[in-house]
């Protein structure tokens, strides 16, 4: 019995320590008082609840023993949700715009590293090991660019880590990448359109002096397409006011009828209001705008009208207007039917309380998962409800 009873425990404690990455549930403040007092970094696993690469990474990589062996004994790791509770701040604090971004933070609260997006076992054991080393971080990163460095491949992966959290020096860093005259590829040009946030940035000039060999990588309508993005990024930027949370409507149709005919700056206008209002969380705006802009949804395409249909899911509570939103399901399905929009309408029907179509589509949604390999975690939770 000794020896069965011994061996049990030998078995169970292997399974206890063959474990992945264990994240510490202190709020940050108290990370921060464990960090300084243990000499360590703390680890953010920046994340939003919608986010499917933020939940891939906590179904493939997070649980690794490979992985949790690296993190576990080196930092204090925590995962935060940037749209709730002091996530929000913190969000605001180290500039999280994309999900998921990795954080790693010292006791004092200062950045010393981020990586981000989806990535196998090996890369994100490597930003572990990036971010002990004091040559490898993005704060020495940055000081040997004020340096000079002129190195080509230094600069890309400079631009790389700062493309999203930090537009000026990025832009800054491309100018001095391009004035190299690289050889234009999908990886460097994929970096200057993502750093061409406005017309005022060097990347966006770059961007019209290689116009040339540009079109040589792609047709001519979808650089006009990606002139055009940032020609109405600019004037929602300079038309919004973001202290008193009003838009300079004459302004931005002024602005934007410089390229666009007057009715499609009328419309645009109420979609970029209706979007600014679902960021400050004014639902009732949001739901009046949305209605407004898509009474006809006919030319819509399939993944706006479920991201529109979601939205309202997620939001809304007036009946008529989530009967609207079961319409643009339906129609998103009808174009082409995923497991994204197919949640999508089970939820909204179980929201309106027909639990019998809701109990076919989430089957349906499950079904295609499966198929294409997604988590249907969710969708499953809400056919056992049902």
């Amino acid at each position: 019995m000794k020896k069965t009873a011994i061996l049990s425990f030998l078995f169970f404690a292997a399974l206890t320590f063959a474990q992945g990455i264990k994240f510490d549930e202190g709020n940050f403040k108290t990370l921060l008082a464990k960090a300084k007092k243990e000499n360590k970094l703390i680890f953010i696993d920046a994340y939003a609840v919608w986010c499917g690469p933020c939940k891939l990474m906590v179904k493939n990589i997070f649980p690794l023993q490979s992985v949790g062996d690296i993190y576990n004994s080196r930092f204090i790791n925590a995962k935060i949700d940037m749209e709730k509770g002091e996530g929000i701040e913190l969000a605001k604090k180290y500039n999280v715009k994309v999900f998921p971004t990795y954080l790693f933070i010292d006791g004092d609260g200062e950045e010393v590293h981020r990586t981000i997006g989806y990535v196998e076992e090996n890369d994100f054991i490597q930003f572990a090991k990036d971010a002990e080393d004091p040559a490898k971080r993005l704060t020495s990163l940055k000081q040997k660019f004020e340096k000079g460095e002129k190195d080509p491949a230094f600069l890309l992966n400079l631009a790389e880590l700062t493309v999203y959290s930090d537009t000026k020096l990025s832009n800054q860093v491309l100018e001095r990448y391009f004035a190299g005259n690289p050889d234009l590829n999908q990886n460097n040009l994929q970096l200057l359109f993502q750093a061409m946030k406005s017309t005022d940035d060097s990347s966006y000039r770059i961007f019209q002096a290689k116009k040339a060999e540009i079109l040589k990588m792609m047709p001519e309508k979808n650089y006009e397409n990606i002139d055009k993005n940032v020609k109405v990024n600019t004037a929602v930027s300079q038309s919004y006011n973001p202290n008193t949370k009003k838009f300079d409507d004459s302004y931005f149709l002024a602005e934007t009828q410089k390229f666009m005919t007057k009715e499609e700056a009328g419309k645009l206008l109420i979609k970029v209001k209706s979007n600014r209002a679902l960021k400050d969380k004014d639902f009732a705006t949001y739901e009046k705008l949305t209605l407004e802009h898509y009474k006809d949804y006919s030319s819509v395409s399939s993944e706006e009208l479920n991201s529109i249909a979601w939205n309202f899911f997620e939001n809304i509570k007036t009946k008529s207007s989530l009967e609207t939103a079961l319409r643009w399901a339906q129609e998103s399905v009808k174009k082409n039917e995923n497991f994204a929009n197919t949640d999508t309408l089970a939820n909204l029907y179980n929201k309106i309380g027909d639990k019998k179509n809701a109990k076919i589509w989430a089957e349906k949604s499950i079904q295609l998962a499966k198929a294409t390999g997604q988590d249907a975690t969710d969708t499953e939770k809400l056919l056992k409800s049902l």
